[in-house]
């Protein structure tokens, strides 16, 4: 389904993101690509931007009901997502429950480990870079925002940790890590933004113990396990058990 949007403001790697008629709403479309390793690795994976965009619908309307602020505004169609207007902080959140992946290829730290209290990482945002790990230092440096929206954004990722941990769990799906994005909107307003999803989060069935069969997510892509969309729908059929359907107007 194509719906009526005006000019391209930006097209990354998942998604697209169009104007509207409303200055302070854009329309995202979520595509069927699929990446890896900086997008060194790319493939088309039907149906993938359908599953992700319900998923992300559903979990920005978890959040937003336990009175974490999101940009998301409504579900528009299949693919497609209304949200406000926001500049996008460069800065990627990666919070790790559970250590894998590049944790454990860069520090001792063994895979499977629980980490507590939880990790947070900072990420400069930047393919040309490869979105380097930020130190402390680093990151004041760069200034790319105050020491209290920094401050705010890490209180507002832990929050959306417990909360997304508590509602997966229920559905006998494990949150190991997940990566977020912030935006600020015109009221300077800090607000969950991009997406969550399997392209964002690790998560694994808890109902299956073979280390590679539980893994519901994008590993699946990195590490050519296949059936990357029946693993994501698999994550989707069990939220949609769990709640309303998502608003598709506001």
């Amino acid at each position: 389904m194509t719906l009526e949007h005006g000019q391209l403001i930006y097209e990354g790697k998942a998604k697209r993101i169009f104007q509207t008629e409303q200055d302070e709403r854009v329309l995202i479309e979520f595509k069927n690509d699929a990446t890896a390793f900086n997008a060194l690795k790319r493939s088309e994976l039907e149906g993938k931007g359908r599953v992700n965009c319900h998923i992300s619908a559903y979990l920005f309307e978890v959040l937003e009901s336990q009175g974490v602020p999101t940009h998301y505004l409504f579900q528009a169609a299949d693919c497609w997502m209304v949200a406000q207007r926001v500049e996008i902080i460069p800065l990627e959140v990666v919070i790790r429950n559970i250590a894998t992946g590049s944790l454990c290829k860069q520090t001792p730290i063994e895979q499977g480990e629980e980490l507590l209290p939880p990790l947070l990482d900072f990420y400069y945002k930047d393919d040309n870079l490869g979105d380097p790990l930020l130190t402390e230092a680093r990151l004041e440096k760069l200034g790319l925002i105050s020491l209290k929206k920094r401050l705010e954004i890490e209180d507002l990722a832990f929050r959306v940790n417990i909360l997304l941990k508590t509602f997966l769990k229920k559905l006998d799906l494990i949150l190991v890590d997940f990566k977020l994005e912030f935006g600020i909107n015109k009221d300077d307003q800090i607000l969950v933004s991009d997406e969550i999803s399997p392209d964002t989060c690790r998560i694994w069935d808890q109902r299956v113990a073979n280390p590679e069969d539980r893994i519901l997510d994008k590993d699946r892509f990195r590490a050519d396990l296949g059936g990357v969309v029946q693993a994501y729908g698999e994550v989707l059929k069990r939220i949609q058990g769990a709640c309303a359907k998502p608003r598709t107007c506001s």
